[in-house]
């Protein structure tokens, strides 16, 4: 017993041993990525004049907001927000809402060829957009759409261009998760609402859409941070500049032979805020959506 106490230790000292191990690599993982952040908010309170004198590793002289200010007005940022959430927001919700649908579809409605379609539907994951690209913009130039819709009259240069093609690469994600996590849910429910008269389309709004509710948050979080983010959709299906979203008016602060990295620091920062409130909004609702069906009840 000596020995073995000698050889190994004790079982609570290995335990401890593990915890400090864990927390110092959860640690310095955290300071990993967090330092970027912080040194991105330390450059942009610095003015570009204390910068070039004592480089962007030194101790600054100066700090202030005027970066901020500078980035606010110069990008305009405030226009390419509204452009933003022109194509954010509609796409998040009709991808949610039709994911939903299907996956109720997948779930409740017995069918001989739903394991094909959520196979189908999982596939399309894993094709790189980048695949697509030639075809895509030749049906984007090709495929008419009627006037009220678009003012060119084709999909190409359009926020229901970009709005679609969201909503299609986006789609087979959210149907993966969202079936996964109805078929958590007790099917009792769908057969007493059918025993109560409901419809089948009554019970998915009645019954199984409210006990999605943080499967959906969850999704929304990751869905409106994966659109607002988007940079290469934007670039490639929409060419007049005022109608880019906000990553353009960040492409926008860089100059053919010089940039003003500060300022650039501090318009990255404030376009990053949208998606910090959406998550801190719900943030209750997407940890809950992304623990649950971890434990079986």
């Amino acid at each position: 017993m000596t020995a073995t106490r000698m050889a190994g230790g004790s079982p609570r000292r290995r335990i401890r041993r593990g915890r400090v191990a864990l927390h110092a690599f959860l640690i310095t993982m955290s300071l990993i990525w967090i330092f970027p952040l912080a040194w991105c908010f330390f450059t942009a309170l610095r003015p570009l004049s204390d910068t070039i004198l004592h480089g962007y590793f030194s101790w600054p002289t100066t700090l202030n907001f005027q970066n901020f200010i500078d980035g606010w007005t110069n990008a305009n940022l405030g226009y390419y927000y509204l452009n933003t959430l022109i194509v954010a927001v509609p796409a998040v919700v009709i991808t949610l809402l039709l994911a939903s649908l299907v996956a109720f579809a997948l779930t409740r409605v017995r069918s001989r060829v739903n394991l094909f379609l959520l196979m189908m539907f999982t596939a399309g994951n894993l094709l790189p957009p980048q695949v697509i690209i030639v075809p895509l913009y030749r049906m984007y130039l090709a495929i008419p759409i009627p006037k009220p819709l678009s003012d060119n009259g084709l999909l190409y240069d359009q926020y229901i261009g970009i709005i679609l093609i969201h909503v299609v690469f986006q789609l087979g994600f959210c149907i993966f998760v969202l079936s996964n996590y109805m078929r958590t849910l007790p099917k009792e429910l769908n057969e007493a609402a059918l025993v109560d008269g409901a419809s089948l389309f009554r019970t998915y709004i009645s019954v199984v859409l409210p006990l999605c509710a943080p499967a959906l948050a969850a999704l929304g979080t990751l869905e409106f941070t994966f659109i607002y983010n988007d940079f290469f959709w934007a670039l490639l299906l929409i060419e007049t500049g005022s109608k880019r979203p906000i990553t353009s008016a960040l492409n926008n602060l860089q100059g053919e032979f010089f940039t003003n990295y500060n300022i650039l620091a501090a318009a990255a920062l404030m376009v990053a805020i949208p998606t910090i409130i959406v998550y801190i909004a719900l943030q209750r609702q997407f940890i809950r959506g992304l623990t649950l069906g971890s434990t079986k009840g």
